[in-house]
C-alpha cells in the first residue's frame, strides 16, 4: 500500500514581541496565523475498521492539533521567558490575560519547532509528522519538514 499525505489547516490569532529585535516586531504585536499539518501514512486497509481506507480520520488530527496548538495559542500571547519581557507577562497575568511564556524567541521559525515536537508527541506510533506551514501574513511562513530533521 503506499503512503498518503493529508493535510488540515488551522487559524488562530496569537500576539508576540521579539525581545531586542531591531524592527517593528519588537513592539507586542499580533497576526491571523493558520497553521497546515500534514501528516503521512498508508490508509488503513482492514475493512471492519470504521476507518478503513483512510491514514487517519481529519477529526483526530484536528483534536490532536486543536488541544496542542489552537486552544492554547489562539487569543494569547507569546514571550520569551528569559527577557525583561516576563515582567510584563507577569502584569498581563495578574490582569487576567492569557500569555504564554516560552523558552525561546517567539518567531514563526521557533513556533514550528515547538509545534512539530507537540504534534510528534500524540500520534499514532504509524502515522508520522511530515511537515507544517505556519503562515504569520498572507506572504510570510515558517515550514518544518522532518526530512530536514532527521
Amino acid at each position: 500500500m503506499s503512503n498518503i499525505r493529508i493535510t488540515k489547516q488551522f487559524s488562530f490569532e496569537t500576539g508576540h514581541a521579539l525581545y531586542g529585535y531591531d524592527g517593528k516586531c519588537k513592539n507586542v504585536h499580533g497576526h491571523s496565523y493558520k497553521l497546515s499539518v500534514t501528516v503521512i501514512g498508508k490508509p488503513i486497509t482492514d475493512r471492519t475498521n470504521v476507518k478503513f481506507g483512510m491514514v487517519i480520520d481529519f477529526t483526530d488530527l484536528k483534536k490532536i492539533v486543536k488541544e496542542e496548538i489552537v486552544d492554547e495559542f489562539d487569543h494569547a500571547t507569546v514571550f520569551n521567558q528569559t527577557t525583561p519581557h516576563v515582567e510584563l507577562a507577569h502584569e498581563l497575568k495578574n490582569r487576567g490575560h492569557h500569555v504564554i511564556l516560552v523558552d525561546y524567541q517567539p518567531t514563526s521559525e521557533n513556533m514550528v519547532i515547538d509545534f512539530a515536537e507537540k504534534i510528534k508527541s500524540r500520534l499514532p506510533a504509524d502515522i508520522a509528522l511530515f511537515s507544517l506551514k505556519l503562515q504569520e501574513t498572507e506572504s510570510s511562513f515558517a515550514e518544518w519538514f522532518a526530512s530536514d530533521n532527521l
